[in-house]
């Protein structure tokens, strides 16, 4: 089967777009973890179907390196990118992704502002937090992030008995001056650290809130830098939350699979 994709990043994560428009194609789980594949196949953190949807613009299936699903920030403003460079959106975007409706608009300069969806509550864990902001986040603050044990650390979190059996995501922050945060992430899915993770810095910005950090919180990944925009709820509520970045397209090709 030859497939044409197009690879994008975002801030440092990457993805294998497809054109699914026609509804060809259905990836059992071994083809999309053959596809993901760095050494065999194109190489990505996730695999994103752009679909037909009714009333959206278009309806997006994100599916982690892994073969499971969940919503994906950077993955989604990749696949606005992506759908603008189709003919499909023009500046403004609405489309379906696994947790619901999500909108969007793109600037001149290529960064799209994604409009998550609200959460309502944030769960405190001894000295740290968790919330979900399509995916599940737990999140640590630590004094110096570019140094600490992330995959060791956040793999312990992931598997721990308290997340079984689907496991959470798990970001470090590191609180810097000028309203701004330093994000590592290791997510679940890839089972890995990812050079930045769209829904975890956004429960980073939203975290850091609860400690009188404002909107928009700058945010840096290894990958890049992003804003958070938010509007407090109340204490452990958010409501209008954005993730803003950029996004391209690396390269397009076909692939024998």
């Amino acid at each position: 089967m030859r497939i044409h994709f197009y690879k994008y990043q975002a801030t440092g994560n990457d993805f294998v777009l497809i054109d699914n428009r026609s509804g060809e194609y259905d990836f059992s789980t071994d083809q999309v973890k053959a596809i993901c594949d760095r050494k065999f196949g194109v190489g990505a953190d996730g695999l994103m179907l752009i679909e037909k949807h009714p009333t959206f613009h278009f309806n997006l299936r994100y599916f982690n390196s892994d073969g499971s699903q969940s919503l994906c920030g950077n993955g989604s403003r990749a696949a606005v990118n992506m759908a603008a460079s189709l003919g499909l959106v023009n500046g403004k975007a609405s489309f379906e992704a696994y947790d619901g409706r999500h909108d969007a608009e793109i600037g001149k300069d290529g960064i799209v502002k994604l409009r998550m969806n609200d959460v309502t509550s944030v769960k405190p864990i001894g000295d740290d937090l968790f919330l979900n902001t399509g995916s599940p986040h737990y999140i640590r603050i630590v004094s110096d992030v570019k140094s600490y044990p992330v995959v060791e650390e956040g793999r312990k979190i992931r598997y721990s008995e308290a997340f079984a059996p689907g496991g959470t995501n798990v970001n470090f922050i590191e609180l810097l001056p000028g309203n701004s945060i330093f994000v590592r992430t290791y997510e679940r899915g890839v089972e890995d650290e990812t050079l930045s993770c769209g829904t975890g810095v956004t429960a980073a910005a939203l975290a850091v809130a609860l400690r009188g950090y404002r909107s928009p919180v700058s945010v840096k990944t290894l990958g890049g830098e992003l804003s958070v925009e938010f509007t407090a709820s109340s204490s452990d509520a958010f409501h209008d939350i954005y993730l803003i970045g950029p996004a391209k397209m690396v390269f397009e090709g076909d692939l024998e699979l």
